[in-house]
């Protein structure tokens, strides 16, 4: 069964160049920058607390808040000293302030008292309020649409559920600047927005605004006029830009003609085509723009060799063999960025800059400029999980093995349950193939519900990519797993000590757009797995599991889709007697990541002490919707539904078992914190009412 735990990280890196092999580069972290601009902020307080400053007729706003609006003008005074044109500034931006925020009519008068002390005198006059804005001539645009616009510059300063906003004169004038360009943007290639115009109340206390538009003609797309050596029909080049062509005329969008036809060619190899788009709207007929579009392709080039800069670890073999089936193949930028974004994947880059360069005979060099990550990595963890209860751990990672940019990771994980140890050796190209080799070393103890293991293994798994979404791989497994201890009566446990050896395979279809934290897609994986005496195992059996997923969005809401199910049978011994599979290569269900209303492990067949003893057959079946409540935090409500057959003799949905629930999560850029509680519907003798549940990580 998968554990799923909260789990806080705490990384080192450790840098020392005698040690490590890496010279220390001094970059302030963005949280150090972050510091120092708030020492700053608190120093330019100080300053605007302890300056010689009065500030008269103020009622709108306190002096506090006035005084931090000129923290920079006072803080200047303190530094340099006060003059005319300083107490001058001073007075301009707090005048500035106040219309901002609608006191259209304020005056701030500044007067130096003894040479040294800073008098600013307010007459605020009344708020003006934004009463209404007006539009005139839009005979084809909404005043809806165009108030959104003109009211913009303001509304980014107020909340959305603020009615009233406050009249600025030059948010206003703003505003019909932005109006002026969604005309253009929309094709209206004459419009003219006039200057604003305001009618105030008696009272000086609202103001209307009328603003004048004379939109004159709707621009479309005309012809579009092919010149130079095009090498493909035009209806091929006008089939690129489709969708752009039907939009109305800018010149923006003439640009995008451009940019598009550019990409085309150089997808086809192409690296120095050079495309030129220029509308003519002078030549106009009947609102139609022809559009004129001058090729000029140049040769088709080839990858050639690699030039690689920068590198002090990594060998730069490797690097170059990444590009090695490049070479000879027609430039494409698609391929480009591919083999950019999986050499950033590894995690062996700070900066990785690819150059193509024109070499002899048409051949493109590619020059490879890097800046190695730290390689080696020192962390802990600690965390806590409801059935693990608390969790401590340490980690050590050399992304870099002796540089050949192989990854080997080691671990250490105690919690009050048992501990475990690991080795990872991951060799994501190997025989420099695209198939990926994963050796994993374990050992480890862990106190069940009713019995203790202890296990020490290894697997090796080889996989390949057939496409970016599926992959496909096979594995080989040998464990040693003796039961320490147990409370359960020997009938029930099955083998206490064996040797398991097994090969398999397994395919993996993931269509999400982020396996850490999707928002939307589907993921579909499964695998074999058999246990044969031919291959040294002293137990035989056959197990298979299989999982989907699928995520939509709606909005900022997430609903989630799961399922799963999973099956064990026995090779040799009878499939009606429980102990032809020893009781830790069973399933058990119930938990945090399955059905959530029974605690971890508890659904299914239970001894007469209630300690779970598994099954040969399993479904999982889960319904999830968050929803936002504040910042990260998110609500959730589930439905689960599962069960847990002791033989596999007659799979299928005997026994179906319940969970209905709430949860809190908290979203982390590496998944979120979750808080469960889920009823059982349907609870039987010795069952509880529910369960809590405390993990990391999405449920399924």
């Amino acid at each position: 069964m998968r554990r799923a735990n909260f789990l806080l990280g705490l990384t080192a890196l450790i840098a020392a160049p005698n040690l490590w092999g890496q010279t220390a580069v001094d970059v302030k972290r963005p949280e150090e920058r972050a510091r120092e601009h708030k020492i700053e902020e608190r120093e330019e307080k100080k300053k605007a607390k302890s300056t010689d400053l009065e500030i008269r007729g103020a009622a709108a706003f306190k002096e506090d808040e006035l005084r931090t609006v000129l923290k920079e003008q006072i803080a200047t005074i303190h530094d340099f000293g006060l003059t005319a044109a300083r107490a001058d500034d001073a007075a301009f931006f707090l005048q500035l302030f106040y219309r901002k925020h609608g006191y259209a009519r304020v005056d701030v008068h500044y007067r130096i008292e003894g040479g040294s002390r800073l008098v600013l005198e307010i007459t605020e006059g009344p708020q003006v309020i934004l009463s209404a804005i007006n539009f005139s001539g839009n005979n084809h645009v909404p005043a809806k649409t165009l108030f959104e616009y003109a009211v913009g510059p303001t509304r980014e300063r107020y909340s959305r559920l603020q009615k009233e906003l406050p009249f600025v004169a030059t948010d206003v004038q703003e505003g019909a600047d932005l109006v002026h360009r969604y005309y253009v943007s929309e094709g209206y290639l004459d419009a003219v927005v006039d200057p604003p115009q305001y009618d105030f109340s008696a009272d000086g206390k609202r103001g209307e605004v009328i603003i004048p538009v004379h939109e004159g003609r709707q621009y479309f797309f005309g012809d579009l006029v092919f010149h130079g050596h095009t090498i493909y029909d035009p209806a091929t080049l006008r089939g690129q830009m489709i969708d752009l062509l039907s939009q109305p005329y800018t010149d923006r969008r003439v640009d995008d003609i451009s940019r598009r036809l550019q990409a085309y060619y150089k997808a086809r190899g192409y690296y120095a085509v050079k495309v030129e788009a220029a509308g003519e709207p002078e030549r106009a007929a009947a609102g139609h723009v022809p559009v004129i579009v001058t090729l000029s392709p140049g040769p088709v080039y080839k990858f050639d060799g690699v030039n690689i800069t920068g590198l002090r670890r990594l060998r730069p073999s490797y690097v170059r063999n990444r590009f090695a089936s490049l070479e000879g193949k027609n430039y494409s930028p698609d391929v480009l960025d591919e083999k950019f974004r999986e050499l950033m994947r590894t995690g062996l880059f700070n900066v990785l800059q690819i150059n193509p360069q024109p070499v002899g005979d048409d051949y493109l060099r590619l020059d490879v400029s890097a800046e190695e990550a730290k390689a080696k990595e020192f962390g802990f963890s600690i965390g806590y999980g409801t059935y693990t209860g608390a969790i401590f751990g340490v980690s050590f990672a050399d992304r870099d093995l002796f540089g050949y940019g192989r990854p080997l990771f080691t671990s250490i994980e105690i919690s009050e349950r048992g501990y475990k140890g690991e080795i990872l050796w991951d060799d994501p190209h190997f025989l420099e193939s695209d198939v990926e080799l994963k050796v994993r070393l374990s050992a480890f103890t862990f106190d069940f519900d009713g019995y203790s293991k202890f296990e020490i293994g290894n697997r090796t798994e080889f996989s390949y990519s057939l496409t970016k979404k599926y992959k496909v791989g096979v594995f080989g497994s040998e464990r040693r797993v003796e039961i320490v201890s147990s409370d359960i009566k020997d009938k029930f446990i099955g083998d206490p000590k064996y040797f398991v050896s097994s090969i398999g395979l397994f395919h993996t279809l993931d269509l999400r757009d982020s396996p850490v934290v999707p928002s939307r897609g589907f993921v579909f994986d499964q695998t074999f797995e058999l246990a044969n005496n031919a291959i040294g195992s002293e137990i035989e059996f056959f197990r298979t599991t299989a999982r989907a997923s699928y995520f939509i969005s709606f909005g900022k809401t997430l609903l989630e889709l799961g399922a799963r199910a999973g099956l064990i049978r026995p090779l040799t011994e009878s499939t009606s007697d429980i102990n032809a599979i020893p009781i830790d290569e069973r399933f058990f269900n119930g938990g945090s990541t399955t059905v959530r209303s029974f605690a971890e492990r508890d659904l299914g067949p239970h001894d007469h002490r209630r300690h779970p003893l598994g099954g040969e057959f399993y479904t999982v079946f889960n319904v999830e919707y968050t929803f936002p409540l504040y910042g990260e935090l998110q609500g959730a409500v589930f439905f689960d539904a599962g069960n847990l057959l002791p033989d596999a003799d007659n799979p299928g949905f005997d026994d179906m078992r319940y969970g209905i629930g709430v949860g809190l999560r908290y979203k982390l850029p590496i998944g979120p914190i979750r808080l469960d509680y889920g009823v059982n519907p349907d609870r039987r003798e010795h069952e509880d009412f529910g369960a809590f549940h405390f993990s990391f990580g999405f449920a399924f």
